[in-house]
């Protein structure tokens, strides 16, 4: 891997991202459709039809006689469809209620797009008009267009019926029966003649030849269940229904390998193979079948680090961060495409996600393939992820990559509580919960298939616990908490953020610690917002409308909420979980990748952040996570039970769910209005498990000598 020159551009003072909260969003992974509530495909920001990381259109403007129609209404189809309904007022009867309607359709196909345009008549007078698209294609990258870089567009060629464009790699073309073309212009017409109350129809097609592409479309049916959900809470269902739609239109694999399907991150920025975010939303979705997990961990395995190259980021047995067909990060490679490692967290997700799946039915074969893969990922935890030997896993960019490389992966996503930026090397609290997860995971794997180093792992995971205790937790104003980071000097990043409440269920606290950090993330100035806010709003860095220091991420939240719920802090689970069900409703059922944290009692409605992807995976998957943590559902196949606590007090009513998968076998969980469950349908292999009600753990602040034992506090 090669560092490739700088590219001269504008000044950056110049360069703004676009804005995407305001766009009707289509897609058929690899391709996706991003265009005004109008309909109209016009030449600025990021509108236009992607395929993989290259705009393939970039201006669609229907009119009819040289004029754009009155935008009246747009409704979604499923994830890879839409219709606009506008109004041409000029034409028809002269009366005060419109007589002529066009009515586009539009459906995306992994390779294109296709538009059928419907004129409508209701008057009762003849309708001659001329029917216009404007068409342009600039060729951009990806990242031009992520940056503000907005291409030329390409000069046109005749190609019978229609138009093409091309460049290295990449053919478009444009067919539209029965329209007449000019080139020149890169305009397709067609000429009305409506009887009275008549109507027309007429149909243009964009379709994509590409070879240069890092993802392809995932053949055949979707990986993974359609669970029924009957609930009392309509929101939970309707969220559920979309984000399923979402999904399967994310679908994505790897040229060549159609076998192993995975989920690309988002629309348009990321809609490719990124490690952290395809491993989450693969994990989310598990209750639903394991298949889309194997996909996911087959994937990632072959792209596992095998050299130690900075540039990069990659090390031996780590898991990659991003696979990108052209330059990444000024990145480039002797062959497309192009990989890029820095994350300090997607290894051990890894190793999770193996587990979790093992446990969810993953066939032992299945599993036994993937072992040397564990053993190398667990390398890079002893050998490469502690690289100043303090005990903790940090990082340092040492490329002109990303900055922070956790999860929260933006220039400014670690702050003390006073809003200073964190110097690095940055140890992530997070990131040593999931070490120890991971250690404890790769113990238990290793045992059960007779490989050697169970103990080794449990021993470090239990050093790592009582050196996070020394280091990691500080005194707020409302009690102890773990702080966000250790900086450079190892000082506590003390700044509260959610990045505390992935530290539940990996073992890492206690239950004492795991209530303190509960009564936390459920007080108002973090889950005052619609969801969990990724800062406390009482922090000297908090800003709504920051990118990871103040916002709402689904599933960031979805992630906590099922963690408290397991762990039995149901209260807070529940006040997250209607935090982000009401966003859900305001969003119109697709959770986007994030959106502002400001207060509820401000706001009717969240406030969109501008630059949001939709739909987001990880923010789909979401919707069953919060799913699972009300059935309560947790298999462990391998010993042959399922552990069945939904949430105390079914607070979000009563729900019956047909279809859950577990060890490859469709089963039904009914949750009743006070909160008794049960599950049915089970393999005779399987016993199920009710625990006893968890213990109430005091959560008024303490001193540190009641919390954990630490150092600088």
């Amino acid at each position: 891997m090669t560092v490739a020159p700088h590219q001269a551009g504008p000044p950056e003072a110049e360069l703004l991202q676009p804005l995407l909260h305001d766009l009707t969003v289509t897609v058929c992974a690899p391709c996706s459709a991003l265009s005004g509530h109008d309909g109209q495909i016009r030449p600025r920001g990021v509108q236009g039809v992607f395929v993989g990381d290259r705009r393939v259109l970039s201006q669609a403007i229907l009119r009819i006689n040289a004029v754009e129609p009155s935008p009246i209404a747009h409704t979604p189809d499923g994830a890879s469809g839409a219709a606009f309904v506008s109004l041409a007022r000029t034409l028809g009867d002269p009366s005060v209620d419109p007589t002529v309607r066009i009515e586009r359709v539009r459906r995306v196909t992994a390779a294109g797009m296709t538009e059928e345009i419907r004129v409508v008549s209701a008057a009762s007078v003849p309708v001659r008009a001329s029917l216009t698209i404007d068409l342009a294609c600039d060729l951009a990258p990806m990242d031009a267009v992520r940056s503000g870089r907005a291409g030329e567009p390409a000069p046109a060629r005749g190609a019978g019926d229609g138009l093409a464009w091309s460049t290295a790699g990449v053919e478009v073309r444009v067919t539209a029966e029965g329209a007449s073309v000019d080139v020149g212009a890169s305009r397709l017409t067609w000429t009305l003649d409506l009887p009275p109350r008549g109507h027309a129809r007429h149909q243009w097609t964009l379709q994509v030849t590409t070879t240069a592409i890092a993802v392809a479309p995932a053949p055949g049916p979707v990986e993974w269940s359609r669970p029924r959900l009957v609930a009392d809470d309509r929101r939970l269902v309707r969220l559920l229904e979309r984000s399923l739609d979402d999904l399967s239109a994310m679908r994505l694999v790897e040229p060549g390998q159609p076998e192993d399907t995975f989920l690309g991150a988002g629309v348009p920025w990321f809609l490719t193979l990124f490690g952290r975010d395809s491993l989450w939303a693969a994990h989310m979705l598990l209750p639903l079948g394991v298949d889309l997990a194997r996909g996911t961990l087959r994937v990632l395995a072959r792209r596992q680090g095998r050299r130690v190259d900075p540039a990069s980021g990659e090390a031996p047995g780590k898991i990659m961060h991003e696979l990108r067909y052209e330059s990444l990060f000024g990145l480039s490679a002797d062959s497309a495409p192009v990989v890029y490692y820095g994350t300090i967290d997607a290894t051990l997700l890894w190793i999770d996600l193996l587990h979790e799946a093992w446990r969810w039915g993953l066939a032992e074969a299945e599993v036994a393939a993937l072992l040397p893969h564990l053993q190398a990922a667990l390398g890079w935890l002893a050998d490469h992820a502690d690289p100043d030997g303090d005990g903790f896993l940090e990082y340092i960019d040492d490329s002109r990559g990303l900055a922070n490389q956790g999860w929260k992966d933006s220039a400014d996503a670690v702050r003390f509580r006073d809003g200073r930026r964190a110097r690095p090397p940055i140890a992530l609290c997070e990131v040593q919960g999931y070490a120890y997860q991971a250690a404890i995971a790769g113990a238990e794997l290793l045992d059960a298939f007779g490989l050697p180093d169970g103990a080794r792992w449990r021993e470090y995971a239990a050093a790592l616990a009582q050196r996070f205790r020394e280091r990691f937790w500080v005194d707020g104003p409302d009690g102890p908490y773990p702080a966000l980071a250790l900086d450079g000097d190892k000082r506590p990043v003390d700044a509260l953020a959610s990045n505390i409440g992935h530290l539940l269920g990996t073992g890492l606290l206690n239950a004492e610690e795991s209530a303190l950090v509960a009564r936390h993330l459920a007080s108002p100035a973090m889950a005052g917002g619609y969801g969990l806010r990724t800062m406390s709003a009482d922090s000297g860095g908090y800003n709504p409308l920051s990118y990871h220091c103040g916002t709402v991420w689904p599933h960031d939240t979805a992630i906590v909420v099922a963690r408290l719920a397991r762990a039995g802090h149901d209260a807070a689970a529940a006040v997250l979980a209607e935090g982000l069900l009401s966003a859900a409703e305001a969003f119109g059922y697709q959770l986007p990748e994030l959106y502002g944290g400001d207060d509820r009692t401000a706001w009717a409605r969240p406030v969109p952040y501008p630059a949001a992807c939709h739909p987001q995976a990880w923010s789909a998957a979401a919707s069953v996570a919060i799913l699972q943590a009300a059935v309560g559902v947790y298999p462990d196949v391998p010993q042959g039970t399922v552990h069945l606590r939904p949430m105390q007090g079914a607070p979000l009513g009563a729900i019956n769910l047909h279809g859950l998968r577990i060890a490859g076998t469709e089963v039904d969980v009914s949750v009743t209005h006070d909160g008794r469950a049960s599950i049915s349908g089970l393999p005779a292999s399987l016993r199920v498990v009710v625990p006893a009600p968890t213990p109430v753990i005091p959560t008024q602040p303490v001193g540190p000598s009641e919390a954990a034992p630490t150092r600088d506090r």
